[in-house]
């Protein structure tokens, strides 16, 4: 299974590895916003993993790990940097030895010294999606991000660019950016945001999935009685925005709805987790779903849901039917 990243042409595997979780730990204010402890051998080998699996596009940020997990991806792609299109974030600054986040930083020369730095960890000399990782910058200073993003193209640093970002007001406004090709969302079963969509239809941009799994939770792995850990994202207590794992321990409500669907997802041999992401390019031919992972089984699992294909028009109204039941009266 095949993607073209929007306008730019860039041929990419309809599933991507989504390298945040394999940054290991990084700190805001004393809260964590990585995903734990990790062991890089383990990392290595699902990255090496996904790349036999034949899936190509690797999602990572300059704010994984504050650079650790583009250290990675450079470790692995070298010397075969033409096997992988990379996407990559900037905007956030962040103290590299102490893994901290600081805030943010879209100047035109703070943009370009990042793009050098990611140059550098990643071990190469050209990023292919370059995306600006700030969600909620005000979209009427897109045009300035906008100029700097064409610069870097006109100098062969970057060939796309796009927004990770979950609003349509600032997905509308880098649209229209020649080079601009992506727009990474939250986009999930529980988490459907068709105006997104049906922007990157019109505007001729790919739908990257951030978040296709619900943080884990759609894995299958998660009861209602584990406690997440402490450096996990997903541990954070009075979180509004973490739905899918309250107070540190996973949904009640979100672990019923999956076993709703579950018999739908799981049909045709299909696991949890392939019936999910076949969920995702059944939604939309723009879909790019770019699951986490940690261990190279992971990898293996969500790569076998390319074998399977998206799901049936059949399947999608049924899973439509079970989550939002028509009104009877």
């Amino acid at each position: 299974m095949k993607r073209i990243l929007g306008k730019s042409n860039i041929e990419v595997s309809a599933l991507g590895m989504g390298c945040w979780a394999i940054g290991g730990p990084a700190w805001e204010k004393g809260q964590p916003i990585g995903w734990g402890v990790t062991d890089d051998n383990a990392s290595i080998r699902g990255l090496e993993r996904g790349l036999a699996e034949g899936i190509n596009f690797l999602d990572t940020s300059n704010m994984y790990g504050a650079g650790h997990s583009e250290h990675l991806i450079g470790k692995v792609l070298k010397g075969r940097r033409s096997q992988a299109v990379i996407a990559t974030k900037f905007g956030w600054v962040f103290d590299e030895e102490r893994k901290e986040k600081l805030g943010y930083d879209l100047s035109p020369s703070f943009i370009i010294s990042s793009c050098e730095d990611s140059l550098r960890r990643l071990c190469t000399d050209y990023i292919d999606l370059y995306l600006l990782h700030v969600g909620d910058y005000p979209a009427e200073k897109a045009g300035d991000v906008i100029e700097v993003m064409e610069k870097l193209v006109a100098q062969g640093k970057i060939r796309a660019y796009g927004w990770s970002t979950d609003s349509t007001e600032r997905a509308a406004a880098i649209a229209p950016g020649k080079h601009c090709a992506a727009i990474e969302h939250n986009e999930n079963i529980f988490d459907d945001n068709a105006l997104m969509l049906a922007l990157c239809e019109s505007e001729n941009l790919a739908s990257i999935n951030r978040s296709p799994l619900a943080m884990g939770l759609l894995s299958g792995k998660y009861r209602a009685d584990m406690v997440m850990n402490a450096n996990d994202i997903r541990g954070r207590a009075n979180q509004a925005w973490l739905k899918f794992f309250q107070n540190g321990r996973p949904s009640e409500e979100f672990l019923s709805r999956i076993e709703q669907i579950r018999e739908i997802l799981t049909s045709n041999g299909r696991t949890l987790v392939q019936g999910t992401l076949a969920w995702l390019w059944a939604r939309s031919p723009r879909a790019i779903p770019i699951p986490g992972f940690r261990t190279d089984a992971q990898i293996a699992e969500s790569a076998g849901a390319m074998q399977f294909g998206p799901l049936s028009p059949m399947q999608m109204a049924q899973i439509e039917e079970k989550l939002f039941p028509p009104l009877r009266h």
